[in-house]
């Protein structure tokens, strides 16, 4: 098994936190991992990227042209990794702020209203955890156990304490993730 992710949107997303989290979490669960970032130097408001690969087997290279999934945040990341998706591949996104929704009818495609949802919750801090869960739900690759380790890996000691609230955040997009297309 071997999934290849892009997860895409602006900075202050959390669009690099989700991929850590993933790549954190499968080293955790003993698969080979590769984790490489792509954003700008304004960071916050710009746009950001990453690259998650997870697998069974030692990963060649950490370069990725087409995708298994494509988690997407926001219009520009839309525009650019729609087309990515390889044919019979997952596109979730998060259809606040879309204006084009995906049109391809050769991939899965799904919404998790996460920035909607994390605004009812007053917790916006979880909004990517949010469509972490929506991932998850359709792709369980990593177990729940595994994800708890790596979110104490990649959040600071000090926010510790937010972990609950990030798991509970898991949930609640498995929850309301809804289909699109479905092959």
């Amino acid at each position: 098994m071997t999934e290849e992710i892009i997860i895409a949107g602006f900075g202050g997303q959390g669009v690099l936190s989700m991929g850590k989290i993933l790549a954190y979490s499968g080293i955790m669960q003993n698969q080979e991992v590769s984790w490489m970032p792509s954003y700008g130097p304004e960071m916050r408001g710009g746009t950001a990227n990453v690259t998650v690969v997870l697998s069974d087997e030692r990963i060649s290279s950490p370069i990725v042209n087409s995708y298994d999934t494509a988690i997407i945040l926001n219009q520009q990341s839309m525009d650019k990794f729609e087309n990515t998706v390889k044919p019979g591949g997952l596109l979730i996104y998060d259809p606040n702020g879309i204006t084009h929704h995906p049109t391809r009818k050769d991939i899965n495609i799904y919404t998790v209203d996460a920035a909607e949802e994390a605004g009812k919750l007053g917790m916006m801090k979880v909004f990517n955890m949010i469509v972490l869960g929506g991932f998850l739900k359709i792709k369980p690759l990593i177990q729940p156990e595994f994800i708890h380790k790596g979110l104490e890996k990649s959040l600071p000691a000090r926010h510790h304490k937010l972990i609950p609230e990030n798991e509970k955040a898991i949930e609640i997009g498995k929850e309301i993730l809804k289909a699109v297309n479905v092959l």
